[in-house]
This record gives C-alpha cells, structure tokens and sequence, in this order.
C-alpha cells in the first residue's frame, strides 16, 4: 500500500478549493503552492535565499535538460539536486518528455520509450519510463513524474488513443521502477499524469487509471496547450471532479492570477509556471491592479512603487521610475528586481488564497480580486 503524503485540512463551503498539507522528504508543503521553475536547477535571475525568503517551500526542475547538462551523475555526487544548488527545501521534477517533444529533434515514440537528439549538440538519447525514474532518483527528487505523452491543442482522436495508451503503460511502468528504487532506501515520491487530449471519454478513461494505479499524487496533463480559454475551463472542471480528494492534484503549466484562481476553485493543489520570471525578464510587473509594462513612457518619471499595497523589498525600495531606467538599459538587475517582485506577489496571493478558503469566503476572494486585476 502507498503512503499518504497529503492531508486536507479545510475544504472550502461553496466549491472545491481547498487547503492542505503535503509530508515531503525535505519538510512539509502547505497547498494550495505555486512552484518557481528552475528548468536548470536555477530559477533565471534568483537566488536560493531569494526563495527561502520569499517563502517557497518546493521548486521545479527539469529531467530532459539536467540530464543532458551536467548529468545525472554529476548532481549525485554533488548530494542531488539539493547538494547541488544549496536549496534544501523541496524539488519537484517533471520527465522531461514535454521538453523532448518540444525541443528535441528527429524524435521517435514507441511503446519502449522516445528517442531524440539533444538539442545542444545533436547527440543520440533514449529515455524510458524505467530510465526517468532512475534519473529522477539520482537527483534525489522529493516529487518526480512518470514519462508521458502529451497530446496538444488540435490532436486527432486516434492520435490522442495512442499517446494515452502509450502514457498508461508508461505509467505502470514508472511506478514499477520507483517502488524498486522506494524499497532501496529512495524517499521521493511519484506522481502519475492524466492525458486524454480534449476528448472526455479519454480523460475519464485516464483519470480512472490513474486513480487507481495509486501513485502518491496525480497531476492533470494536457491543458493550457494551446485552447481556448472557454475550452480549458472545461476540461479543467470535467478532469478534476473524477479524481480523488485523498491525493495531491497538480496541473501543470500555470501561473498567472486568473488560471490559479480557477484551478484552485476546481480542487488543485499545486501549479507551476515560467511566466512569472519570464515576464519579469521582458519588464512585465504583477501588480493588484493588472500587470504593468515598465518599458512605457508614462513611468519614467514616475517615482511610487510598482504596487504600493505590495511588501516585497523592490516595491518597498525602489520607483517605477528606477526600474524602467533599469530595464531600458537592459541592465542585469532589471531581471532580477522584477523576478524577485512577480514571484513574491504569486506567493503573497497563494497566502491571502489559503486565508480565504480557511474563512470560507474564497468565491468572494476571487471575484474582488479578478475585478480589480481586470478592471483596465
């Protein structure tokens, strides 16, 4: 039988959301959380104890690069990834696979697994369920992921029949290979992940696995690919109510205020996205008004902080003013203000997000705050 790592400890009164715990190798996870992507075990233009001091307790990493640089090998001797970056909090790892359809070249499915060539230098890999386990357990991560396809916007059904049967196999598989590397002493835990495309009976199909197949957290695969917004919503909705209450529910590839909102409405616990860093690198700033672009004119000599309501050390100790002189000069520590910023302003709102649901008022909390964010 596998462990339990999440507790619910409220659920909200009018919806889904939900507040919880996960019991994580390296220190408990309070849901719902938003995990900075650090592709390279870095997130771009932040530092360790930016992160520790912003207050996140789990980060993401990605297997189809530290695989291809530096190795797996090399962060196993540095202690894993923990050893490595000095971040001694949480790591999650996705499999890589998204990134093996998306970057790699001359790639090529089949039920064994997917060959590629890096996209660094041409050289010839394979990755299997089997082998993304082993990866995953080398770089001592605290939640991996299981190998899968993921079907895009725009699939045809019997393409999405075959990357899910493919995905279900893979599945078993990696919990094969993990529950051998769990009985050697590995602490870390494997999530499962839906697919199905945009086809319902596909995804009940697959959550009905999943399910099932009993990993220690599911996460939902497939959205935000590419769909409408109206499209997205309802698979979000239809995918979640199939799945069960006693696991953590991830979907992946999220991070701006109104796709949060809604998945935290519709029972998901965690979420993870480059938009934050990346806006911030191309001088987009959260704020509770909207976001705000600090390469317009209109702020140069505007000298109040990005968000006065905001309490992070950038709004506190720098202008709108200073910023844009920053980014227009392309300087390095425009990135890193405005990194440091977005990624706070996320946490803060997951914080005011758990207070809301503990006080069961999260339908007024997301309403007021939507509103506001949209009001421009």
């Amino acid at each position: 039988m596998i462990k339990e790592i999440f507790e619910e400890t409220h659920k909200d009164s009018s919806s889904r959301a939900r507040i919880g715990v996960m019991h994580l190798p390296h220190g408990d996870v309070k849901t719902p959380v938003f995990m900075p992507v650090g592709t390279s075990a870095t997130v771009k233009a932040v530092t360790k104890d930016d992160l520790e001091e912003i207050g996140f307790e789990i980060i993401l990493a990605n297997t189809y690069h530290l695989y291809l640089r530096p190795g797996a090998p090399l962060l196993e001797k540095a202690g894993g990834l923990h050893g490595f970056t000095g971040f001694h909090k949480n790591f999650l790892t996705d499999s890589g696979g998204f990134q093996v359809f998306s970057l790699a070249q001359l790639r090529k499915i089949t039920d064994q697994g997917v060959a590629f060539q890096s996209h660094i230098d041409g050289s010839r890999h394979m990755l299997t369920p089997e082998k993304v386990v082993n990866l995953q357990t080398q770089f001592n991560s605290d939640i991996q992921m299981q190998l899968d396809v993921c079907s895009g916007w725009g699939t045809e059904r019997k393409e999405a029949i075959k990357a899910l049967d493919i995905t279900s196999n893979w599945a078993s598989r990696s919990k094969n290979e993990w529950l051998k590397k769990r009985d050697n002493g590995y602490k870390g835990n494997l999530f499962s992940i839906v697919q199905g495309a945009f086809e319902k009976d596909l995804r009940e199909k697959s959550a009905n696995f999943v399910s099932n197949l009993d990993t220690p957290g599911i996460a939902i695969g497939g959205l935000s690919v590419g769909e409408p917004h109206d499209i997205y919503s309802e698979f979000l909705a239809y995918t979640t109510a199939l799945l069960p209450r006693n696991k953590p529910i991830y979907v992946m590839g999220i991070g701006t205020p109104d796709y949060i909102l809604e998945a935290v409405e519709n029972g998901v616990d965690m979420f993870d996205c480059v938009l934050p860093t990346r806006n911030a690198r191309n001088g987009s700033y959260f704020t509770k008004d909207g976001p705000i672009s600090i390469k317009r004119a209109e702020y140069e000599q505007d000298f109040s902080p990005i968000d006065s309501e905001c309490n992070c050390k950038i709004c506190r100790d720098y202008s709108r003013a200073y910023l844009r002189h920053l980014y227009k000069n392309n300087e390095i520590l425009s990135s890193m203000l405005a990194s440091y910023h977005n990624l706070y302003f996320l946490n803060n709102m997951i914080h005011e997000i758990r207070n809301a649901i503990s006080e069961d008022r999260f339908a007024d909390y997301k309403k007021t705050f939507l509103n506001r964010y949209n009001k421009k």
